[in-house]
């Protein structure tokens, strides 16, 4: 199959990726000439673990290339992906479908013969039917079929995610289109991975419903551990106890200083809003929503409490700023919440994160950056470990408290135990739902 890929963003790039391993010639478009170059160059603009490697081995192989060119990549190919960005539109959370309807025109200009055209970035219910018509209005003679195929992609396992998927949910009008996606995804059909073609509205839904599901659950989780905090149970505890329920299961029941993301956040808010569009207001997603972000207000007292109720000519080292280990996506991390109040409070914050300071360093502005945990720490009052980076999981308690001014920790991933804190020669240890 010849693919054409129009964004090369995270799913974009991703897909694009792991479309040519399936052994299909895929051409990955952007309009970015700086990103491309760098692409062709041999370079990932995106940190994901295993990607640079299977792109070269790809582009080696002659079945991946990357262009500026949408017209050219587009002649003559069997399906067209769009996988451009939707951002959450200012002011009314509704998902921002201009990159998406702009691809659309010109992919219909450009198309030369039968082509299905593929909405891969999340979209409103709805949209699928707006880009055929977006289509047919730019060109009344083009032959072509839309289909939706969400992504089910974790930053930091996208590969194994892609390659591996607990599901493949295809949205599509008719067989034809039905044929071509098979076609797509056979390495997948013959390795018996469940593959969903349903329509095209159905696709679009489960997309949002399941982010949705996730996300409250997180925040449900997250709401136990405060009450947990109030009544002296441990979280890890109850979640270890509700996770061997199989109806329940232990995934997504980790407490923390709440979701973030590229996801969550942008798709509980625009569900939301197409609730309210409908008259039939989403009131459990509208309330995750609202809970995240006392969660992450609620952690931001946790560690003035440690710190004897005021940041001001404190010290604080921060283990981790990317909303969740192994990417270096900052996208509403709980980080751009807890380190401005921080800075806003006086603090001197110092932080280490293996990935996070490209895109941090304009987010977070204040803060000074260090490469090693135990240098950050020297002197400090208060450590905080925010994300949980492999390399902040086995840290040398000891060392750390010997180094710092007042040995406290908050530890917000819950990664070590008051006792082993302790034990090291901490002072302080708080936890979440602990």
């Amino acid at each position: 199959m010849r693919i054409a890929m129009i964004g090369t963003g995270y799913v974009g790039l991703v897909s694009g990726v792991c479309f040519s391993d399936f052994g299909h010639d895929v051409i990955c478009v952007d309009k970015a000439e700086a990103k491309i170059e760098m692409l062709q160059a041999g370079k990932v603009p995106i940190y994901e673990p295993g990607l640079e490697a299977l792109m070269a081995k790809n582009v080696a192989a002659g079945r991946l290339s990357f262009t500026t060119d949408l017209a050219a990549a587009v002649d003559g190919a069997d399906a067209v992906f769009i996988a451009v960005g939707t951002p959450t539109r200012r002011g009314d959370g509704h998902a921002d479908l201009t990159y998406v309807m702009a691809a659309a025109q010109e992919i219909a200009q450009a198309m030369t013969g039968y082509t299905v055209v593929v909405t891969k970035s999340t979209v409103p219910l709805g949209t699928n039917r707006q880009v055929k018509q977006t289509i047919l209005k730019a060109n009344p003679q083009a032959e072509f079929d839309v289909a939706s195929n969400p992504e089910f992609l974790r930053e930091g396992a996208a590969i194994d995610d892609f390659m591996h998927p607990d599901r493949v949910v295809v949205g599509v009008q008719n067989e034809r289109a039905a044929e071509v996606m098979a076609d797509i995804y056979r390495p997948l059909y013959l390795r018996d991975f469940p593959i969903l073609t349903t329509d095209l509205e159905s696709a679009e839904m489960i997309k949002y419903a399941a982010n949705a599901f996730l996300a409250t659950k997180i925040t449900f989780i997250n709401e136990i551990a405060g009450l947990c905090e109030r009544v002296g149970a441990d979280v890890k505890e109850v979640s270890r106890g509700i996770g061997l329920d199989g109806r329940i299961g232990n995934k997504f029941l980790h407490a923390g200083p709440g979701y973030g993301g590229s996801c969550f956040p942008k798709d509980t808010a625009a569900l939301a809003r197409i609730g309210q569009d409908h008259a039939y207001p989403m009131q459990i997603t509208e309330t995750v929503m609202r809970v995240n972000d006392e969660v992450k207000s609620r952690m931001v007292e946790k560690l003035r409490d440690a710190l004897d109720g005021s940041f001001n000519g404190k010290t604080v080292a921060v283990l981790g700023v990317t909303f969740k280990p192994n990417t270096d996506d900052m996208r509403d991390a709980p980080s751009l919440t807890i380190v401005p109040a921080l800075i806003g409070g006086g603090a001197k914050v110092r932080v280490v994160d293996p990935q996070g300071r490209p895109e941090g360093e304009d987010l977070l502005p204040g803060v000074k950056w260090m490469d090693d945990p135990y240098h950050a720490v020297r002197n400090a009052d208060l450590v905080v470990l925010l994300t949980e980076w492999n390399e902040f999981r086995a840290l040398d308690l000891k060392q750390m408290a010997r180094k710092m001014e007042t040995p406290r920790m908050v530890d917000l991933r819950n990664i070590y135990t008051e006792k082993s804190a302790k034990r090291a020669g901490f002072e302080m240890y708080l936890g979440v739902g602990r």
